[in-house]
C-alpha cells in the first residue's frame, strides 16, 4: 500500500500504547502502527498514571513503539477525572503540535475537538459506542460524554463508527452522516495450555470463559446467577480488570460465593490470554451494551463457540454462526448455558466454522497503487477484487491489472469516479452483501 501524501497525525482519547486495557487501546495501536507502515508520522497522547486494572500492569514508559511517537500527558489520575483531564490536555497539545489530522476516539475525548478545528487542524471522531449510557459513569461524567458527543456531530470533519446502530443513532438525533467502519481480527495462532494449567488448573475444553472489562453493561451479574444453576463439571473463569468500578468486581465476587467453580483471573494479556482464548469450551458475552465488541470478534477468530446477548451489536457480528440469548434475561441464558453442556456435538459443530467465518467477514486487506511501481503485477498478490478507476491511472496499469485478474480469477470493478462515495459503493456491494 502506497501513500498518496505524507501526513502527520496524531491520535487521543486512549489510555495507553502498547496497552489490553480496553478494545479502544487496541484499535488505536492497530491504526497508528499501519500509518506509519504506510509512512506516515503517528503520535498517540498517552493516559498519565497507572494501569486500570492495579499498578503491577503498568509497562515502562517509553517515548517510541513500533515507529509511533509516545507522548504522556497531565492526567488527574481520580475515578472519573482521568479520561476527562488527559484528553482535556491532549487536545491543547494537538491544537498546537505540527499536525495534519486529529484523531479523536470515543465520545467524551471529542468534548475538545472544537479547540484544533478552530486553528485549522482536520479532525477524525471514531465513536466506539454510546458511552453516555454506561452504568459505571455519575452525572458529571454522563453530561461531559453527552457533549463530546454533540461536538463531534458540530465539529468533526468525519465521524467513523463502529455499528450500524450508532450509525442509525447519529443520523436520527444529529442528522449526520458518518462512515461505518467495523473493528477487523486477523487469525491467531492457538495455543496448548500450559500457562492456564499451572495457574489455574485449567484444561482445555473445561471452561466457559468470559473476558473483558468488568463493568455492569457486560452482563457479567446475568452470567454468575445463570451459572450458578446450571449442572456441569465445566468452570465459569471471569477474566479482566476492574476499570474503574473496583465495587462492582466486589459485588461479582460476593454473588460467586458458595459456588467454588466460578473462577476469577483478574487482568490478563500475552500468552495466558492466548490459551485462555484457544481452550475454552465456549465464550460469552452477555452485554447489555456493546460498540463493536473486540473480544468477540477475537473469540471466534479463536475458533470459539459463542453465546451472545442479541443486541444487535453481537447479533449482527455472529449471524447464525453463534447461540443468542434474550438480553438481560437469566433464565433465557441459563437454559442457553446448559443447552451446550449437555451438547457438546453442537457445540463442536460450531467451533469448526467459526474462525473461518469471523475472518472473512472482518479481515479485509488493501493495496492502494496511485503510480505504476516496478513489478507491477507480482504486487498485486492473490486479491478477492480489483477497483480501477479508469479516469485516474494510465492504460498500462489497466492492462496489467486486468491480465493478473484474468490470470488469477480475480474480479474487477471499474469506476469512473475516483470519489471516496464511489469507493463506498464498490466495497459495500462487494464487502457487505
Amino acid at each position: 500500500m502506497v501513500a498518496k501524501e505524507k501526513l502527520n497525525i496524531c491520535m487521543l482519547g486512549h489510555k495507553r500504547v502498547p496497552s489490553r486495557e480496553g478494545g479502544i487501546e487496541i484499535v488505536v495501536e492497530e491504526l497508528s502502527t499501519r500509518m506509519v507502515a504506510l509512512g506516515h508520522e503517528v503520535t498517540c497522547y498517552n493516559r498519565g498514571g497507572h494501569h486500570v486494572s492495579g499498578q503491577e500492569f503498568d509497562d515502562k514508559k517509553r517515548m517510541k513503539y513500533r515507529g509511533i511517537k509516545l507522548k504522556t500527558v497531565p492526567t488527574i489520575n481520580l475515578k472519573g477525572i482521568a479520561a476527562m483531564s488527559s484528553s482535556f490536555f491532549a487536545a491543547i497539545m494537538a491544537t498546537f503540535g505540527k499536525f495534519d489530522v486529529v484523531h479523536f476516539h470515543a465520545e467524551g475525548p471529542c468534548a475538545m475537538l472544537w479547540l484544533p478545528k478552530l486553528f485549522g487542524k482536520r479532525c477524525v471522531a471514531t465513536i466506539h459506542g454510546l458511552d453516555h449510557q454506561r452504568a459505571k459513569w455519575g452525572k458529571l461524567a454522563s453530561t461531559y460524554i453527552m457533549l463530546g458527543e454533540k461536538c463531534a456531530a458540530k465539529f468533526a470533519d468525519e465521524i467513523i463508527v463502529l455499528s450500524k446502530g450508532v450509525q442509525k443513532y447519529f443520523m436520527d438525533t444529529y442528522g449526520r452522516e458518518t462512515h461505518f467502519i467495523p473493528n477487523g481480527v486477523n487469525r491467531p495462532e492457538n495455543r496448548k495450555a500450559k500457562l492456564i494449567t499451572d495457574n489455574f488448573g485449567l484444561e482445555k475444553d473445561s471452561y466457559i470463559l468470559f473476558l473483558g472489562r468488568l463493568v455492569p453493561e457486560k452482563g457479567i451479574r446475568y452470567l454468575v446467577e445463570a451459572f450458578k444453576n446450571v449442572k456441569t463439571d465445566k468452570k465459569l473463569v471471569i477474566a479482566g480488570g476492574s476499570s474503574d468500578t473496583d465495587s462492582f468486581m466486589e459485588e461479582l465476587k460476593d454473588l460467586a460465593k458458595g459456588d467454588d467453580r466460578i473462577l476469577f483471573t483478574g487482568f490478563v494479556q500475552g500468552a495466558m490470554l492466548d490459551e485462555l482464548y484457544s481452550n475454552a469450551y465456549i465464550y460469552t458475552l452477555p452485554s447489555d451494551l456493546e460498540g463493536m465488541p473486540l473480544s468477540l470478534l477475537e473469540a471466534m477468530s479463536y475458533g470459539n463457540c459463542c453465546l451472545v446477548s442479541d443486541i444487535p451489536e453481537c447479533a449482527e457480528v455472529v449471524e447464525d454462526k453463534a447461540l443468542i440469548f434474550k438480553k438481560s434475561n437469566v433464565e433465557d441464558l441459563q437454559e442457553k448455558l446448559q443447552d451446550a453442556c449437555d451438547h457438546p456435538e453442537m457445540v463442536m459443530e460450531m467451533k469448526k466454522h467459526a474462525a473461518d467465518f469471523i475472518c472473512k467477514k472482518y479481515n479485509c486487506k488493501g493495496k492502494v497503487f496511485t503510480q505504476l511501481p516496478g513489478n507491477f503485477k507480482g504486487q498485486i498478490g492473490q486479491a478477492d477484487l480489483i477497483i480501477l478507476f479508469t479516469s485516474t491511472v494510465s492504460h498500462i496499469m489497466v492492462n496489467g491489472a486486468v491480465q493478473e485478474a484474468e490470470k488469477n480469477n480475480i474480479t474487477i470493478e471499474r469506476s469512473h469516479s475516483s470519489s471516496s462515495s464511489a469507493l463506498k459503493r464498490i466495497l459495500g456491494q462487494y464487502c457487505c452483501a
